[in-house]
């Protein structure tokens, strides 16, 4: 029983706890970030504006357009989509930051009918 007050109040206190996120020193900048493709990892770069991102991969760059929703979370949305799935926005939230460094998570903005919600993670590494 004397174990049981301090355990609850343990638990009451780091529930409440919120990790810090400094999203506005990743609003804009270079940043790269490593992904998968057939079994080979590779790293992509990408350059972030206030309203655009400008994505560099295997010798291929894309445009987004970007629309903030507050300073942890935009809405991303090709500008020339080039086939149906990249008509599709992306949600894009800044869950942790570092000093250099930002986790992240998407998935598309608008679930399509009953389809299950996707959620992605990754990281970037800002490099300017």
């Amino acid at each position: 029983m004397k174990l049981l007050l301090p355990l609850i109040f343990l638990v009451l206190l780091t529930s409440c706890y919120n990790k810090e996120r400094n999203c506005q020193d990743f609003k804009t900048g270079t940043f790269e970030f490593k992904y998968t493709t057939d079994g080979v990892e590779k790293i992509g770069r990408f350059v972030r504006t206030e309203d655009l991102n400008i994505d560099y991969y295997e010798n291929k760059i894309d445009t987004a357009s970007i629309r903030w929703i507050n300073d942890c979370e935009f809405i991303m949305k090709h500008i020339n989509p080039k086939n149906m799935s990249e008509e599709k926005a992306i949600h894009m939230k800044i869950l942790t930051t570092s000093e250099d460094s930002y986790t992240f998570e998407y998935s598309l903005a608008v679930q399509p009918g009953s389809q299950k919600k996707r959620v992605e993670q990754g990281t970037a590494t800002k490099v300017k």
